[in-house]
Protein backbone atom coordinates (compact mmCIF):
# COMPACT_ATOMS: atom_id res chain seq x y z
CA UNK A 1 0.00 0.00 0.00
CA UNK A 2 1.48 3.29 -1.41
CA UNK A 3 0.67 6.75 0.46
CA UNK A 4 -0.79 7.78 -3.09
CA UNK A 5 -3.66 4.89 -3.31
CA UNK A 6 -6.76 5.39 -1.27
CA UNK A 7 -6.55 3.94 1.93
CA UNK A 8 -8.42 0.49 1.90
CA UNK A 9 -8.17 -2.30 4.51
CA UNK A 10 -8.93 -5.52 4.37
CA UNK A 11 -12.76 -6.38 6.04
CA UNK A 12 -10.55 -8.13 9.22
CA UNK A 13 -12.67 -10.64 11.73
CA UNK A 14 -10.21 -9.77 14.71
CA UNK A 15 -10.50 -12.25 17.24
CA UNK A 16 -6.96 -11.71 18.62
CA UNK A 17 -6.44 -10.17 21.75
CA UNK A 18 -7.78 -6.64 20.58
CA UNK A 19 -9.01 -4.71 18.68
CA UNK A 20 -12.10 -6.12 18.78
CA UNK A 21 -14.66 -5.15 16.09
CA UNK A 22 -16.82 -2.34 15.65
CA UNK A 23 -20.59 -2.03 15.34
CA UNK A 24 -21.24 -0.03 12.63
CA UNK A 25 -22.77 2.85 14.83
CA UNK A 26 -19.86 3.38 16.52
CA UNK A 27 -17.84 3.95 12.86
CA UNK A 28 -20.84 6.27 12.31
CA UNK A 29 -20.67 8.32 15.15
CA UNK A 30 -16.80 9.05 14.79
CA UNK A 31 -18.31 10.51 11.30
CA UNK A 32 -20.15 13.16 13.35
CA UNK A 33 -19.18 17.13 12.48
CA UNK A 34 -16.50 18.33 14.80
CA UNK A 35 -17.31 20.81 17.69
CA UNK A 36 -14.71 22.43 19.83
CA UNK A 37 -13.37 20.57 22.99
CA UNK A 38 -14.93 23.19 24.99
CA UNK A 39 -18.18 23.02 23.21
CA UNK A 40 -21.28 22.72 25.34
CA UNK A 41 -22.81 20.11 22.98
CA UNK A 42 -19.05 18.42 23.64
CA UNK A 43 -19.53 18.72 27.38
CA UNK A 44 -22.68 17.22 27.17
CA UNK A 45 -21.07 14.29 25.21
CA UNK A 46 -18.13 14.29 28.13
CA UNK A 47 -20.71 14.07 31.21
CA UNK A 48 -22.64 10.91 28.65
CA UNK A 49 -19.69 8.81 28.71
CA UNK A 50 -19.35 9.48 32.53
CA UNK A 51 -22.51 8.29 33.60
CA UNK A 52 -22.29 5.76 31.28
CA UNK A 53 -19.05 4.47 32.86
CA UNK A 54 -20.46 4.68 36.15
CA UNK A 55 -23.15 2.38 35.70
CA UNK A 56 -20.95 -0.16 33.80
CA UNK A 57 -18.80 -0.69 36.19
CA UNK A 58 -21.31 -0.42 38.99
CA UNK A 59 -19.97 2.62 41.08
CA UNK A 60 -21.07 6.23 42.37
CA UNK A 61 -17.46 7.41 41.79
CA UNK A 62 -17.20 10.73 41.14
CA UNK A 63 -14.06 10.85 39.70
CA UNK A 64 -15.07 8.27 36.64
CA UNK A 65 -13.78 9.44 32.69
CA UNK A 66 -12.02 8.75 29.98
CA UNK A 67 -7.99 8.96 29.98
CA UNK A 68 -7.34 10.68 26.25
CA UNK A 69 -4.48 7.79 25.61
CA UNK A 70 -4.65 4.07 25.59
CA UNK A 71 -5.17 1.40 28.29
CA UNK A 72 -1.64 1.78 29.18
CA UNK A 73 -1.85 5.40 29.83
CA UNK A 74 -5.20 4.48 32.34
CA UNK A 75 -2.02 2.36 34.06
CA UNK A 76 -0.20 4.70 34.59
CA UNK A 77 -2.36 7.77 35.43
CA UNK A 78 -3.28 5.83 38.68
CA UNK A 79 -0.16 4.92 40.01
CA UNK A 80 1.66 8.42 39.22
CA UNK A 81 -0.79 9.82 40.81
CA UNK A 82 -0.87 7.37 43.38
CA UNK A 83 2.14 6.95 44.41
CA UNK A 84 5.03 9.13 45.26
CA UNK A 85 8.86 8.94 45.90
CA UNK A 86 9.35 6.12 48.74
CA UNK A 87 6.29 4.97 49.13
CA UNK A 88 5.76 0.92 48.76
CA UNK A 89 3.66 -0.59 46.31
CA UNK A 90 2.75 -4.56 46.12
CA UNK A 91 2.50 -5.96 42.50
CA UNK A 92 0.57 -9.03 41.68
CA UNK A 93 2.38 -10.46 38.76
CA UNK A 94 1.25 -13.64 36.45
CA UNK A 95 1.67 -12.48 33.24
CA UNK A 96 2.70 -9.56 30.76
CA UNK A 97 0.90 -6.64 32.52
CA UNK A 98 1.57 -6.98 35.91
CA UNK A 99 5.35 -7.05 34.74
CA UNK A 100 4.66 -3.53 32.98
CA UNK A 101 2.87 -2.43 36.40
CA UNK A 102 5.84 -3.03 38.07
CA UNK A 103 8.18 -1.51 36.15
CA UNK A 104 5.74 1.77 36.23
CA UNK A 105 6.35 1.61 40.05
CA UNK A 106 10.08 1.84 39.77
CA UNK A 107 9.90 4.92 37.72
CA UNK A 108 7.53 6.41 40.06
CA UNK A 109 10.17 5.75 42.75
CA UNK A 110 8.46 3.41 44.54
CA UNK A 111 9.52 0.52 46.42
CA UNK A 112 8.38 -2.37 44.30
CA UNK A 113 7.12 -5.44 46.83
CA UNK A 114 6.31 -8.06 43.38
CA UNK A 115 3.96 -11.47 44.53
CA UNK A 116 4.09 -13.58 41.13
CA UNK A 117 2.45 -16.70 40.43
CA UNK A 118 2.92 -19.03 37.06
CA UNK A 119 1.79 -17.89 33.92
CA UNK A 120 -1.52 -19.31 32.90
CA UNK A 121 -2.51 -19.46 37.20
CA UNK A 122 -4.04 -16.77 39.52
CA UNK A 123 -2.55 -15.05 42.61
CA UNK A 124 -3.33 -17.11 45.24
CA UNK A 125 -4.76 -14.58 48.13
CA UNK A 126 -2.42 -16.79 50.54
CA UNK A 127 0.80 -15.61 49.14
CA UNK A 128 -0.24 -11.60 49.65
CA UNK A 129 -1.65 -11.77 53.10
CA UNK A 130 1.97 -13.15 53.69
CA UNK A 131 3.70 -10.38 51.57
CA UNK A 132 1.76 -8.00 53.93
CA UNK A 133 2.85 -8.75 57.08
CA UNK A 134 6.50 -7.77 55.80
CA UNK A 135 5.62 -4.70 54.37
CA UNK A 136 3.08 -1.12 54.54
CA UNK A 137 1.89 -0.42 50.93
CA UNK A 138 0.09 2.35 49.96
CA UNK A 139 -1.56 0.08 47.14
CA UNK A 140 -1.65 -3.06 46.02
CA UNK A 141 -2.48 -4.02 42.30
CA UNK A 142 -3.32 -7.05 40.03
CA UNK A 143 -4.93 -7.51 36.98
CA UNK A 144 -7.91 -8.52 36.99
CA UNK A 145 -8.11 -10.23 33.21
CA UNK A 146 -4.74 -10.76 32.21
CA UNK A 147 -4.82 -10.83 28.30
CA UNK A 148 -1.13 -12.45 28.24
CA UNK A 149 -2.42 -15.81 29.85
CA UNK A 150 -6.17 -15.75 29.78
CA UNK A 151 -6.66 -15.62 33.45
CA UNK A 152 -9.50 -13.91 35.06
CA UNK A 153 -8.73 -13.15 38.69
CA UNK A 154 -11.26 -13.37 41.53
CA UNK A 155 -10.79 -9.87 43.39
CA UNK A 156 -12.92 -10.05 46.70
CA UNK A 157 -10.25 -11.45 48.73
CA UNK A 158 -7.73 -9.43 47.44
CA UNK A 159 -9.38 -6.07 48.27
CA UNK A 160 -10.16 -7.54 51.53
CA UNK A 161 -6.62 -7.78 52.17
CA UNK A 162 -5.45 -4.48 50.94
CA UNK A 163 -7.52 -2.51 53.28
CA UNK A 164 -6.80 -4.82 56.04
CA UNK A 165 -3.56 -3.36 55.80
CA UNK A 166 -4.45 0.11 55.05
CA UNK A 167 -3.37 -0.05 51.27
CA UNK A 168 -5.69 1.21 48.13
CA UNK A 169 -6.74 -1.31 46.15
CA UNK A 170 -6.17 -0.70 42.46
CA UNK A 171 -7.41 -2.68 39.49
CA UNK A 172 -6.31 -3.26 35.84
CA UNK A 173 -9.71 -4.15 33.99
CA UNK A 174 -8.61 -3.31 30.02
CA UNK A 175 -9.69 -6.66 29.17
CA UNK A 176 -12.60 -7.59 31.65
CA UNK A 177 -14.02 -4.42 30.95
CA UNK A 178 -17.74 -5.05 29.81
CA UNK A 179 -16.83 -8.19 29.21
CA UNK A 180 -17.20 -10.14 32.89
CA UNK A 181 -18.92 -8.65 36.20
CA UNK A 182 -17.04 -5.72 37.83
CA UNK A 183 -18.88 -4.27 41.11
CA UNK A 184 -16.35 -1.18 41.75
CA UNK A 185 -17.95 0.04 44.91
CA UNK A 186 -18.99 -3.38 46.20
CA UNK A 187 -15.78 -5.11 45.39
CA UNK A 188 -14.02 -1.65 47.12
CA UNK A 189 -12.15 -1.05 44.00
CA UNK A 190 -9.90 2.21 44.43
CA UNK A 191 -8.40 2.66 41.60
CA UNK A 192 -9.41 1.08 38.29
CA UNK A 193 -8.20 1.27 34.57
CA UNK A 194 -9.42 -0.06 31.00
CA UNK A 195 -9.42 0.54 27.17
CA UNK A 196 -12.11 0.73 25.04
CA UNK A 197 -10.64 -1.51 22.66
CA UNK A 198 -11.49 -5.24 24.03
CA UNK A 199 -15.00 -5.40 25.24
CA UNK A 200 -16.42 -2.43 24.76
CA UNK A 201 -15.59 -2.63 21.22
CA UNK A 202 -14.55 1.03 20.51
CA UNK A 203 -11.49 2.46 18.43
CA UNK A 204 -8.40 1.87 20.55
CA UNK A 205 -7.11 5.58 22.06
CA UNK A 206 -8.78 5.78 25.47
CA UNK A 207 -8.55 4.66 28.77
CA UNK A 208 -11.93 4.65 31.07
CA UNK A 209 -10.65 5.10 34.54
CA UNK A 210 -12.77 5.77 38.03
CA UNK A 211 -11.44 6.51 41.52
CA UNK A 212 -12.73 6.21 45.35
CA UNK A 213 -13.21 9.02 47.47
CA UNK A 214 -10.04 7.40 49.68
CA UNK A 215 -8.23 7.29 46.74
CA UNK A 216 -8.98 10.93 46.06
CA UNK A 217 -7.61 11.49 49.54
CA UNK A 218 -4.49 10.40 48.90
CA UNK A 219 -4.11 12.06 45.57
CA UNK A 220 -5.50 15.45 48.04
CA UNK A 221 -2.66 14.95 50.45
CA UNK A 222 0.14 14.47 47.75
CA UNK A 223 3.49 16.33 48.98
CA UNK A 224 5.13 16.07 45.78
CA UNK A 225 4.02 16.84 42.23
CA UNK A 226 2.55 14.19 40.32
CA UNK A 227 5.82 13.24 38.18
CA UNK A 228 3.54 13.47 34.40
CA UNK A 229 2.07 17.04 33.89
CA UNK A 230 -0.37 15.34 30.69
CA UNK A 231 -2.27 12.78 33.56
CA UNK A 232 -2.06 14.62 36.78
CA UNK A 233 -5.43 14.17 37.91
CA UNK A 234 -5.25 17.35 39.88
CA UNK A 235 -5.22 19.18 36.72
CA UNK A 236 -7.40 16.80 34.81
CA UNK A 237 -10.23 16.26 36.82
CA UNK A 238 -11.40 19.99 36.43
CA UNK A 239 -12.11 19.46 32.79
CA UNK A 240 -14.22 16.80 33.72
CA UNK A 241 -16.15 17.57 36.53
CA UNK A 242 -17.58 20.99 38.17
CA UNK A 243 -19.79 23.66 36.52
CA UNK A 244 -17.21 25.80 35.03
CA UNK A 245 -14.47 23.20 33.08
CA UNK A 246 -10.86 24.45 33.08
CA UNK A 247 -9.07 23.66 29.85
CA UNK A 248 -6.43 20.97 30.52
CA UNK A 249 -5.77 19.59 26.69
CA UNK A 250 -7.48 19.32 23.54
CA UNK A 251 -9.54 16.01 23.78
CA UNK A 252 -10.14 13.18 20.80
CA UNK A 253 -13.75 14.65 19.69
CA UNK A 254 -14.18 11.97 17.47
CA UNK A 255 -13.07 9.05 19.46
CA UNK A 256 -15.13 10.49 22.44
CA UNK A 257 -18.33 10.00 19.47
CA UNK A 258 -17.30 7.20 19.50
CA UNK A 259 -17.07 5.90 23.08
CA UNK A 260 -20.16 7.53 23.52
CA UNK A 261 -21.61 5.33 21.10
CA UNK A 262 -20.31 2.03 22.35
CA UNK A 263 -21.50 2.76 25.39
CA UNK A 264 -24.76 3.66 24.43
CA UNK A 265 -24.56 -0.58 23.09
CA UNK A 266 -23.64 -1.63 25.74
CA UNK A 267 -26.72 0.00 27.97
CA UNK A 268 -28.90 -1.14 25.35
CA UNK A 269 -27.87 -4.49 26.04
CA UNK A 270 -27.50 -4.29 29.36
CA UNK A 271 -25.03 -5.55 31.36
CA UNK A 272 -26.03 -9.18 32.45
CA UNK A 273 -26.83 -10.08 29.05
CA UNK A 274 -24.00 -9.09 27.75
CA UNK A 275 -21.69 -10.90 30.29
CA UNK A 276 -24.05 -14.24 29.51
CA UNK A 277 -23.40 -13.83 26.13
CA UNK A 278 -19.48 -13.76 26.86
CA UNK A 279 -19.61 -16.94 28.47
CA UNK A 280 -21.90 -18.64 26.22
CA UNK A 281 -20.17 -17.94 23.12
CA UNK A 282 -16.65 -18.94 25.28
CA UNK A 283 -18.48 -22.35 25.58
CA UNK A 284 -18.99 -22.85 22.23
CA UNK A 285 -15.41 -22.11 21.11
CA UNK A 286 -14.58 -24.61 24.03
CA UNK A 287 -16.49 -27.33 22.65
CA UNK A 288 -15.29 -26.76 19.34
CA UNK A 289 -11.63 -26.40 19.62
CA UNK A 290 -11.78 -29.83 22.41
CA UNK A 291 -12.75 -31.61 18.87
CA UNK A 292 -9.59 -30.23 17.26
CA UNK A 293 -7.07 -31.61 20.00
CA UNK A 294 -6.62 -27.83 21.48
CA UNK A 295 -7.04 -27.83 25.82
CA UNK A 296 -7.12 -24.49 27.89
CA UNK A 297 -4.10 -22.96 29.23
CA UNK A 298 -6.01 -22.35 32.04
CA UNK A 299 -7.95 -24.01 34.93
CA UNK A 300 -11.90 -23.96 34.10
CA UNK A 301 -12.81 -21.76 37.32
CA UNK A 302 -10.30 -19.11 36.13
CA UNK A 303 -10.26 -19.08 32.25
CA UNK A 304 -11.39 -15.75 30.56
CA UNK A 305 -14.81 -16.03 28.55
CA UNK A 306 -13.58 -13.25 26.21
CA UNK A 307 -9.25 -14.23 25.87
CA UNK A 308 -9.32 -17.53 25.15
CA UNK A 309 -5.25 -19.25 26.00
CA UNK A 310 -5.53 -22.63 24.25
CA UNK A 311 -2.50 -24.70 24.37
CA UNK A 312 -1.78 -26.23 20.45
CA UNK A 313 -1.72 -29.77 19.52
CA UNK A 314 1.41 -31.66 19.23
CA UNK A 315 3.10 -30.89 15.48
CA UNK A 316 1.17 -27.55 14.69
CA UNK A 317 2.49 -25.08 12.90
CA UNK A 318 1.99 -21.70 15.14
CA UNK A 319 2.82 -18.84 12.73
CA UNK A 320 1.92 -21.29 9.40
CA UNK A 321 -1.89 -21.60 10.65
CA UNK A 322 -2.01 -18.37 11.65
CA UNK A 323 -1.01 -16.25 9.01
CA UNK A 324 -3.45 -18.92 6.65
CA UNK A 325 -6.27 -17.61 9.01
CA UNK A 326 -5.26 -14.03 8.11
CA UNK A 327 -4.22 -14.22 4.24
CA UNK A 328 -7.16 -16.82 3.03
CA UNK A 329 -10.04 -16.01 5.51
CA UNK A 330 -9.55 -12.83 6.96
CA UNK A 331 -9.13 -13.86 10.47
CA UNK A 332 -6.99 -12.38 13.24
CA UNK A 333 -6.07 -14.60 16.47
CA UNK A 334 -3.11 -13.99 18.32
CA UNK A 335 -0.10 -16.16 19.88
CA UNK A 336 1.83 -16.61 23.04
CA UNK A 337 3.89 -14.00 24.31
CA UNK A 338 7.10 -14.60 26.34
CA UNK A 339 7.77 -17.91 27.28
CA UNK A 340 4.57 -19.12 25.89
CA UNK A 341 5.11 -18.28 22.68
CA UNK A 342 4.58 -20.75 19.57
CA UNK A 343 2.85 -22.92 22.12
CA UNK A 344 -0.30 -21.49 22.91
CA UNK A 345 -3.04 -19.05 20.88
CA UNK A 346 -5.22 -16.24 22.47
CA UNK A 347 -8.10 -16.03 20.88
CA UNK A 348 -10.30 -12.98 21.96
CA UNK A 349 -14.51 -13.18 21.86
CA UNK A 350 -14.62 -9.40 22.93
CA UNK A 351 -17.59 -7.17 22.45
CA UNK A 352 -18.81 -7.31 18.94
CA UNK A 353 -16.34 -10.03 17.99
CA UNK A 354 -17.88 -12.63 20.43
CA UNK A 355 -20.58 -13.92 18.54
CA UNK A 356 -21.14 -17.73 17.31
CA UNK A 357 -21.03 -16.72 14.05
CA UNK A 358 -17.39 -15.50 14.55
CA UNK A 359 -16.88 -18.85 16.52
CA UNK A 360 -18.52 -21.15 14.06
CA UNK A 361 -16.36 -18.99 11.03
CA UNK A 362 -13.09 -19.77 13.00
CA UNK A 363 -13.75 -23.29 14.08
CA UNK A 364 -14.77 -24.03 10.11
CA UNK A 365 -11.59 -22.33 8.85
CA UNK A 366 -9.39 -24.42 11.16
CA UNK A 367 -11.12 -27.47 9.82
CA UNK A 368 -10.09 -27.02 6.59
CA UNK A 369 -6.76 -25.81 7.64
CA UNK A 370 -5.46 -28.58 9.64
CA UNK A 371 -7.30 -31.63 7.30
Amino acid sequence: MSYQEALNTSARILMGPGPSNVHPRVLKAMATPLVGHLDPQFLEVMDDIKLMLQRALQTQNHLTFAVSAPGSAGMETCLVNLLEPGDEALICVNGVFGNRMSDIVERCGARLIRVDAPWGESIDPAHVEQALQNCSPKLVAVVHAETSTGVLQPLETLSELAHEAGALFVVDAVTSFCGTEIKMDEWQIDALYSGTQKCLSAPPGLSPVSFSDRAIKVLDERKTKVQSWFLDLTMVKNYWQGAKRAYHHTAPVSAMFALREALQLVMEEGLQNRFIRHRQNHELLREGLKELGFEFLVKPEYRLPMLNAVVLPQGLDDAGVRKRLLEEYDIEIGGGLGDLAGKIWRIGLMGESSSKNHVNMLLAALKTIMG
